[in-house]
């Protein structure tokens, strides 16, 4: 055998050793949480049961067909509800990524540190605790559904619109700074053009994303889809439910084949 053979068998053989010491590492770790908290693992023998119950119940049926133009309506709210949220999300979440930007940010380290401190902690607080804290000070209302998709897009659209700006060749800056441009007209005349593509590619995306949230939302704060889901799915309309999560993937669906076919036309 000669020398690259032998190289490559130990090659082969070190990547084996890997994968077997994490698939190892991965069952010990199962089998210790499974210990600790007392979980069946002859329970996950039931799982077929449960997706075979699933496909005979949640069927739309003729009865459930009779509830199409309700849930329509509401999943048109609840579209313009995340559509607006994005939007008016995505129009702040710029302004403060313009002014928390390292290269044409704020010259104060600390406005630059609030910010992007503040868009962590709305980002990182889970949307289901923001649904919550906001059901409680505006109601079941739209309101509350609004306000809860518009600070978790807040969040995330800062982070990514700092990340975006921060990432563009800083050549044409330095270029206007040179020629006694303006703030506004560098903004203008150089971060708009090369950043406005990938930042309507993130309010596409958020978009999409708030549809599959505003269920969640809706489920918390009693109005758009959501509620609708959940007043069906408790009282047993299970057709008319299945009929709900068969729409919001279609919608959702259709959003993203829309939302590729616009990324592509604008790149």
């Amino acid at each position: 055998m000669d020398q690259q053979t032998t190289k490559q068998w130990a090659f082969f053989r070190r990547k084996h050793t890997r994968l077997f010491l994490v698939l190892l590492s991965a069952l010990m770790l199962y089998m210790g949480t499974a210990s600790l908290m007392n979980f069946q693992t002859r329970s996950l023998l039931g799982i077929g049961s449960g997706f075979a119950w699933m496909a005979t119940n949640f069927v739309p049926n003729q009865a459930s067909l009779s509830l199409l133009p309700a849930i329509l309506y509401q999943l048109w709210r609840t579209f313009l509800i995340g559509i607006s949220a994005a939007t008016c999300a995505g129009v702040v979440a710029f302004l403060l990524a313009l002014m928390g930007a390292r290269n044409i940010g704020c010259r104060v380290t600390l406005v630059r540190v609030v910010i992007r401190g503040f868009a962590s902690v709305l980002r990182n607080v889970p949307i289901v605790a923001w649904a919550m804290i906001l059901l409680f000070s505006f109601k079941q209302n739209d309101l509350s559904g609004f306000l809860a998709l518009f600070v978790m897009n807040l969040g995330f659209l800062i982070r990514a619109f700092i990340e975006t700006i921060e990432d563009f060749d800083g050549d044409k800056v330095l270029a206007l700074k040179a020629t006694g441009a303006t703030y506004g007209q560098i903004v203008v005349q150089a971060v708009l053009p090369e950043v406005s593509v990938p930042i309507v590619e993130w309010l596409l995306y958020m978009i999409e994303n708030n549809i599959r949230d505003a269920t969640l939302v809706g489920l918390l704060t009693g109005t758009g889809i959501g509620f609708l889901f959940d007043l069906y799915y408790k009282g047993l309309q299970y057709g008319a439910a299945g009929l709900v999560v068969l729409i919001i993937a279609i919608l959702v669906i259709g959003i993203e084949l829309s939302a590729s076919k616009i990324g592509r036309v604008i790149a």
